[in-house]
């Protein structure tokens, strides 16, 4: 999956390094099969953190003092397009930070105790996706300061939204969803193919 994603990246013109968080004590391993590759936007691969946070906030150290705009993209979604990318990008550019999120379809109620509670109203409700990213600034300071206040999100932009600033949201894909289950590596099987041959195929994003 990584190699994969790694290379929709490396193919897109906005993307000019990429930092790889990687599994404590698994980097070099992680390294030596990406050179194989020939990634030329590979920049470095870190050792990834306790949780998601921690991880991208190792990453961040790495990304070279050029670059203002970040991308944060989870390796468990291999089927984000181009498309997507630079939709996220132009976003940040021109609000300052952005992520892609697609609305709730399913009915949500609250539960517990083997029964249901209240309907939750979803009009407003989104999955949030990635990638997703803001200026590199608002970002590092983001992370600062939740280091600082001993908070942990699940997202970054989360940690963006709590320093003071707007995320401009892109419409996301439910194609681009996050393999975390058997049935979702199952579905991701049966998807591959017709993803590598015609990606706009599966693009239900419009």
């Amino acid at each position: 999956l990584l190699v994969q994603v790694l290379l929709l990246f490396e193919q897109h013109p906005a993307v000019g390094h990429v930092v790889v968080a990687a599994p404590s004590g698994r980097e070099e391993k992680v390294t030596d099969r990406l050179r194989t590759e020939g990634l030329s936007t590979l920049t470095a691969v870190v050792r990834g953190g306790e949780h998601r946070q921690a991880s991208v906030r190792h990453a961040l150290r790495a990304v070279p003092d050029p670059v203002d705009t970040v991308l944060v993209h989870d390796a468990a979604r291999p089927f984000v397009s181009a498309a997507q990318v630079q939709a996220v990008v132009q976003a940040i550019r021109k609000h300052g930070a952005a992520a892609l999120a697609v609305p709730v379809a399913d009915t949500l109620r609250r539960g517990g105790d083997g029964a249901f509670g209240d309907t939750i109203p979803r009009d407003d409700l989104y999955r949030m996706q990635t990638p997703q990213g803001a200026r590199r600034a608002w970002l590092e300071e983001a992370h600062r300061q939740a280091v600082a206040d001993d908070i942990v999100a699940t997202d970054d932009v989360a940690l963006v939204q709590r320093i003071g600033h707007d995320v401009h949201r892109v419409s996301g894909s439910r194609r681009n969803f996050k393999i975390t289950t058997p049935e979702d590596w199952a579905l991701a099987q049966h998807l591959w193919p017709a993803w590598t041959d015609d990606p706009d195929r599966l693009d239900d994003s419009a």
